[in-house]
């Protein structure tokens, strides 16, 4: 399936790449709005199911990720913030809110609408691998992973390029290492930003603005956001219409899900209970 490039406009007008997906039927809008150094393309196969059930799917990347990086990230200044109140907020803008836009998430995208400076095109959040980011949640071995990634390579890394060279680690797209200090930051603590110091009354605040319909799908083979961190990051949505939802990739007949998993191919079973929820909230 072929897929229009888009060049869209960040809140500061920084320019993001972006697809549109779209087929000759349009009964809704979905915004994906990925996960931590993942690029738009891995996406694809999920937007491509969504059309064929009448959806039409924006993708884009971040600033500092895949087509939206500078040539090189050694010197790239950014919030990790940024890509919630700058970029996802421009993306949304740009689609305007006439009719509704559905935000389905992976890992940080489920975290994104409690940011979001302006709420109002909306109608609905599917998010799956959202989750608080403290190791604490993760099974023994992941834990002892992740504290050598934040308390070795990442140290070593950072200081040697400039940026996270994530790539090299094996773990996804560079990042800019404006993220990589804030993602480490927040991930010391069990309610991730939640439990920051200076951003705690302003996050609890901002979430328990979103009242629309939620529902965050975990996979209990998930080492990075087992169904204990989703619960400790997404109960504060604390006035959405709040689903909770433990996947075995057994009763979808897969093999695993893991942290990735959610959009490879495979998973057109477990895509469709989300077009299902979405279809009734079109009704």
């Amino acid at each position: 399936m072929n897929f229009e490039i888009l060049k869209l406009k960040a809140l500061d007008g920084y320019t993001l790449s972006g697809r549109r997906y779209s087929g000759q039927v349009i009964k809704g809008r979905i915004v994906l709005a990925g996960a931590t150094g993942v690029p738009q393309g891995f996406y694809r196969y999920f937007a491509e199911a969504a059309v064929s059930r009448g959806f039409e799917v924006i993708t884009f990347d971040y600033r500092g990720i895949g087509e939206s990086a500078p040539k090189s990230l050694r010197g790239f200044e950014m919030n990790y913030l940024d890509w919630v109140q700058l970029d996802l907020a421009g993306v949304l803008q740009a689609l305007g809110s006439d009719k509704g836009i559905h935000l389905v998430g992976h890992s940080f995208g489920g975290q994104t609408l409690g940011v979001l400076p302006d709420l109002a095109s909306v109608i609905s959040l599917h998010t799956f691998a959202t989750g608080a980011g403290w190791h604490g949640w993760m099974p023994k071995g992941e834990q002892i992973r992740v504290k050598i990634l934040w308390n070795i390579a990442g140290p070593i890394v950072t200081r040697s390029k400039g940026y996270l060279a994530w790539k090299k680690l094996g773990l996804g797209e560079d990042l800019p290492i404006g993220v990589y200090r804030q993602w480490k930051y927040w991930c010391k603590f069990p309610n991730y930003w939640f439990d920051d110091p200076k951003l705690n009354n302003q996050m609890r605040d901002s979430f328990a603005r979103v009242r629309v319909p939620v529902t965050a799908l975990n996979a209990i083979d998930d080492r990075w956001a087992t169904p204990q961190s989703r619960d400790a990051f997404m109960n504060h949505y604390v006035n959405a219409d709040l689903k909770l939802i433990d996947i075995d990739p057994r009763d979808f007949n897969l093999r695993a899900i893991g942290h990735m998993g959610y959009f490879r191919r495979g998973s057109e079973e477990l895509w469709s209970r989300v077009f299902e929820d979405l279809e009734k909230l079109n009704a």
